[in-house]
């Protein structure tokens, strides 16, 4: 994908680059946005990592690194229950046309499983833009749409999904 070298698209980097891998330090991430063709000084990463609401935390061997004080205590990314349970939760309906997939919720809803489907890291999602109770979703490819839909559809019934995820737990 590509994307302009503004400030927004540098601390949207920046955040997707928190939730992929740990980023241990200020300098380590400036060198991997430099690589990437974002050119900053430390000031400027460390200003983003303020203003994205960055902060340290232990990983599972008790080294800090970087994270996103929204996923602290979050479900991970790329979590299939979770994206299967938001769905099956969610969803009222679902069609598509080309490469574009049209969801419905409750009003309220599309902006929060709009999220949850932007961080599942479904492969054949580019991306999604929400209302207040329809989500758009463009696949990457047109023939990749009804497969989009079948899946979601398996996830709003509770049956078994595909490549992302397993069939909700049973409320008791």
């Amino acid at each position: 994908m590509t994307a302009p070298r503004t400030q927004a698209a540098r601390r949207s980097r920046i955040a997707d680059l928190l939730l992929e891998r740990p980023i241990r330090s200020q300098g380590e991430l400036r060198d991997v946005l430099a690589e990437e063709g974002f050119a900053v000084t430390q000031a400027t990463v460390s200003r983003d990592l303020v203003d994205l609401g960055a902060t340290k935390a232990l990983d599972t061997d008790g080294q800090p690194h970087y994270v996103l004080r929204s996923e602290v205590g979050a479900e991970p990314v790329a979590d299939p229950g979770r994206l299967a349970r938001t769905i099956h939760e969610l969803v009222v309906s679902a069609a598509h046309s080309g490469p574009m997939v049209v969801v419905r919720t409750p009003p309220g809803a599309a902006q929060y499983l709009a999220s949850v489907i932007d961080r599942s890291g479904w492969e054949a999602i580019l991306g999604t833009v929400a209302g207040d109770d329809t989500v758009l979703i463009v696949t990457a490819q047109s023939t990749a749409a009804p497969g989009v839909v079948e899946e979601i559809l398996a996830m709003a019934e509770g049956r078994a999904v595909g490549p992302l995820g397993s069939a909700p737990e049973e409320e008791m």
